[in-house]
């Protein structure tokens, strides 16, 4: 996996972490930083995040495509 592609996944969990903590205790780490969620700030990292998960989708559908190319080893006959 590649230095963006590292980069993205962790942007995504940062941003699902940060969703997760808006969702169940009503704070946005993003807007508080950024001094509100319709801040230029706050839009471009909202931005940033859902370009990564965009990546990480790339990597899903990679690991459908390769899934069916394993092989299994027979027992070597005796």
């Amino acid at each position: 996996m590649g230095k963006v592609y590292r980069l993205a996944l962790a942007l995504t969990i940062i941003g699902a972490l940060n969703w997760g903590l808006a969702g169940f205790f009503g704070f946005d780490v993003v807007a508080q930083l950024a001094g509100g969620a319709t801040e230029p700030l706050a839009r471009f990292i909202y931005m940033i995040i859902g370009i990564s998960g965009l990546f990480n989708l790339g990597l899903l559908f990679d690991h459908w495509r390769y899934r069916n190319d394993v092989t299994v080893a027979s027992p070597v006959e005796a």
